[in-house]
């Protein structure tokens, strides 16, 4: 019935928000669209919190630099976004371009200057649109969200990380937050069950962006991994298990842990 309550409640806002959103497209600037996309998300917020039961708690605020920086987060659950917009102010995010081809998504994405990735041009092409949305977003002094796993990935388990991250932070020149959050022992992925508790993200401390990019690499996914089973264990009560990697899933399905067989 939680759950139930909770997706009724999701897909009225969205809905309501989009319409409240789309006289805005033709404004001049894009302060009146980012006030209203932070409405959506902090309403999203109180509709977790009465109607599934998740409270939310946000940790390391302390450790935000100043000036534009990125944010690389753990992405366990279709919720992060929600409980990371509001959090940041002037935040730009990382997405495909298959989110454009949504009905009216595509023109609040461009407005609110999300950095859309050409997934369909190949390689170069895609290094391509990331650098030009870095350099944009540089110039702009904002903040930039970026799930560096590419994937939801299950609760104990992680992906790859990827090097796009390490170019976003080489382009602009800034340092790079990484985001810890146990939200999917609470929201699992895109799940319909929501279960109650309190859900937690904890900015951590900032990585530099000169590093060479697998000491870079290796940094942000100690630091990320290793915290994110800290808040995991520290809400089920019981002793640290690091996640595990799993490989990436195939086009168009959900990654895996794959079982190992019993010898």
């Amino acid at each position: 019935m939680r759950s139930s309550l909770f997706a009724a409640a999701y897909w009225s806002l969205s809905v309501l928000y989009v319409l409240i959103a789309l006289p805005f497209l033709a404004w001049p600037d894009r302060g009146p669209l980012q006030a209203i996309i932070r409405s959506y998300t902090r309403a999203m917020n109180l509709v977790l919190r009465y109607l599934a039961g998740i409270r939310k708690e946000v940790r390391g605020r302390e450790r935000l630099p100043e000036g534009a920086f990125v944010i690389a987060a753990k992405h366990q659950s279709w919720g992060d976004g929600f409980l990371i917009y509001p959090e940041v102010d002037n935040l730009a995010f990382v997405t495909g371009d298959h989110l454009e081809k949504l009905p009216l998504v595509g023109g609040i994405l461009r407005k609110l200057g999300a950095i859309v990735i050409d997934t369909c041009g190949g390689g170069e092409r895609k290094a391509a649109s990331l650098a030009e949305g870095m350099q944009r977003a540089a110039a702009e002094g904002r903040h930039v969200l970026i799930y560096p796993e590419g994937h939801l990935a299950p609760v104990d388990h992680h992906f790859r990380y990827k090097p796009g991250v390490w170019h976003m932070a080489r382009a602009m020149g800034k340092p790079v937050v990484p985001v810890a959050t146990n939200l999917g022992l609470f929201w699992a992925r895109q799940a319909h069950r929501k279960t109650p508790g309190t859900a937690v993200i904890e900015f951590l401390d900032p990585i530099p962006s000169d590093l060479p990019k697998r000491e870079f690499l290796a940094r942000l996914e100690d630091a990320v991994e290793t915290r994110t089973a800290e808040l995991v264990a520290e809400a089920r009560g019981t002793p640290v298990v690091a996640t595990r990697l799993i490989g990436d899933p195939e086009p168009g399905e959900r990654g895996r842990p794959v079982v190992q067989p019993a010898r």
